[in-house]
C-alpha cells in the first residue's frame, strides 16, 4: 500500500493526537439535518406507527440475511419504503445537539443523509429523492432521465442499481460529528453506516425483499451527480434493494 496510508489514519486517528473540539470551544452547532429548498413540495410517508408490513422473528431475518444482486420487476410501496427509511435513520427523539434514532451513532450525532433512487417506488417518479429524517417526508433531488445510468457509472457499472426497486445512497455530513469528535470521527463515520446498512438488510426481510450493500463505486463520480462537494458532503456507501426472485 503507497505510504502506508491505511496506517497512518490509524495512527493519526488515535486519542494522544486529539485537541479541544468545536464542542469545548463553545463553537456554533452543526445543523441535525441539512436545510433544503423550502419551494419544493414535500412527499408525505406513511407515520410510522401506521406503517403494516408483515412480521418477521429476529433470529429468522438474521439467519436468512445474504446480500442480493437480483430482483423481481415488482415495484415497492411508498409504505415499504417509508419502513425501510424509518428502519435505517428513523428519529424517535430530538435534543439539543442530539437525535436518538432507530439505529445506534458515535454521541447520537447521526452525520448522515440519505438519497433514494427510486426506480420502482409506487407514487414516486423514477429518480433521485432526498429522506428529510427529522420531518420523516421525501423531497425531490433529480428526476433527470438519465440519473439512474450516471449513478451506474458511479458505481463501477453495477446494473443492479438500476435494476432494483430502489437504491439507497448514504450521504456523510462530517462536521456533524467531528464538531465533538475531531479527526477521530472519521472512523465513527464507517462505524456507524454499518449500524444503517445492516438494519436495512434486516427490515429488507419484512417486506420480502434484497438487498446488496456497494462500497465499490467512484467517489468524484458519484459526488458530481448528486452534486455534493466531496469534504463538506460526500457518498460514503451505497445499497440496492429490490423484491427477492422466489426460489
Amino acid at each position: 500500500m503507497k505510504d502506508n496510508i491505511g496506517k497512518e489514519f490509524m495512527e493519526k486517528t488515535k486519542y494522544k493526537y486529539l485537541g479541544e473540539s468545536d464542542q469545548k470551544k463553545k463553537l456554533e452547532k452543526p445543523l441535525l439535518q441539512l436545510d433544503y429548498d423550502k419551494s419544493k413540495p414535500l412527499i408525505d410517508l406513511p407515520k410510522p406507527d401506521k406503517i403494516n408490513v408483515p412480521k418477521v422473528d429476529l433470529r429468522e431475518a438474521i439467519e436468512k440475511r445474504e446480500s442480493v444482486r437480483k430482483y423481481r420487476d415488482d415495484s415497492l410501496t411508498l409504505e415499504e419504503l417509508a419502513w425501510l427509511l424509518w428502519s435505517t435513520q428513523g428519529v424517535k427523539e430530538v435534543g439539543g445537539v442530539w437525535t436518538k434514532r432507530t439505529v445506534p451513532s458515535a454521541g447520537s450525532r447521526h452525520a448522515f443523509e440519505t438519497y433514494i433512487l427510486a426506480n420502482r417506488v409506487e407514487g414516486l417518479k423514477p429518480g433521485v429523492y432526498r429522506y428529510l429524517a427529522l420531518d420523516h417526508k421525501l423531497i425531490e433531488h433529480n428526476l433527470d432521465e438519465n440519473i439512474a445510468d450516471r449513478i451506474v457509472e458511479g458505481a463501477y457499472g453495477q446494473s443492479m442499481v438500476k435494476h432494483c426497486a430502489a437504491t439507497f445512497i448514504w450521504v456523510a455530513v462530517p462536521y456533524r460529528i467531528t464538531w465533538r469528535y475531531q479527526v477521530r470521527a472519521y472512523r465513527y463515520l464507517h462505524l456507524d453506516v454499518g449500524h444503517v446498512c445492516q438494519n436495512l438488510y434486516l427490515a429488507a426481510e419484512n417486506v420480502d425483499s434484497g438487498v446488496c450493500a456497494i462500497a465499490a463505486y467512484l467517489d468524484e463520480k458519484m459526488n458530481e451527480v448528486l452534486a455534493l462537494d466531496g469534504e463538506e458532503q460526500f457518498v460514503i456507501y451505497l445499497a440496492s434493494l429490490g423484491k427477492k426472485i422466489k426460489k
